[in-house]
């Protein structure tokens, strides 16, 4: 996979193919909505999903740890679709979950579906985490408080459409501008939002960037005045 780098508050970052976003300085890798345990939540209501959620993104989470191989993860919210999903996680699941975190430094910043962290997982809860000039919180868009104040965030599992020869090609996607990157969601069965919605109105307000997600590489492009990505 081909990372693209993203240059913001003299900092780089990269942003990977598999949805993820890296600060190669800090070795520390975030990731937003992994939304674990989204199928059995649905079924417990009638609609049924196939119940291989969780395990499909924690393989896919797996994969990202052994490309990277960061000391520090910061999962940004929305973690667990629910305050119950990890009770409803199989055996094998919270292993896997518990062998992949316990040797790193990880911070669960909270979201609105897991405001509360389940116990006896790795790591610490924060309602937001600032590392030097980068905050990191889960849902983003309000005012910064600082000059050099540079926010990233989830929640929003922002997307963009693609016109190719077969036709518009709608995919998960970061958006970004010089102070702000909002991650898409990594979990297998989360939908997203068009990068048009007025809900990320406050990203990106003077244009920015969006970066799609391919098989191996992202493809770019900015933000017109109409907020369609201009490819």
């Amino acid at each position: 996979m081909i990372a693209a780098p993203l240059h913001i508050a003299s900092e780089r970052l990269m942003l990977c193919p598999s949805g993820v976003l890296l600060w190669p300085a800090q070795r520390l890798l975030a990731v937003a909505d992994l939304h674990l345990e989204k199928a059995s939540h649905h079924a417990a209501r009638g609609r049924m999903l196939p119940p291989y959620d969780t395990r499909e993104t924690l393989s896919r989470l797996a994969q990202a740890l052994r490309r990277h191989a960061p000391s520090r993860v910061v999962l940004l919210g929305d973690s667990f679709h629910d305050a119950s999903a990890e009770q409803r996680m199989a055996a094998e699941d919270r292993a896997m979950l518990l062998r992949l975190l316990g040797p790193l430094d990880v911070t669960w910043v909270l979201g609105n579906h897991d405001p509360v962290l389940p116990t006896g997982l790795p790591g610490q809860a924060m309602e937001s985490l600032t590392l030097g000039p980068i905050t990191f919180r889960h849902i983003g868009g309000a005012p910064l408080a600082r000059y050099n104040e540079v926010e990233v965030s989830g929640h929003f599992h922002p997307k963009a459409s693609l016109e190719t020869r077969a036709g518009a090609i709608s995919r998960p996607c970061f958006l970004a501008d010089p102070r702000r990157v909002v991650l898409p969601a990594f979990g297998a069965f989360t939908g997203g939002l068009d990068v048009r919605d007025p809900a990320l109105a406050a990203f990106a307000p003077r244009g920015g960037r969006v970066f799609l997600l391919g098989r191996d590489r992202l493809y770019s492009a900015p933000l017109g005045p109409n907020r369609l990505p201009a490819i």
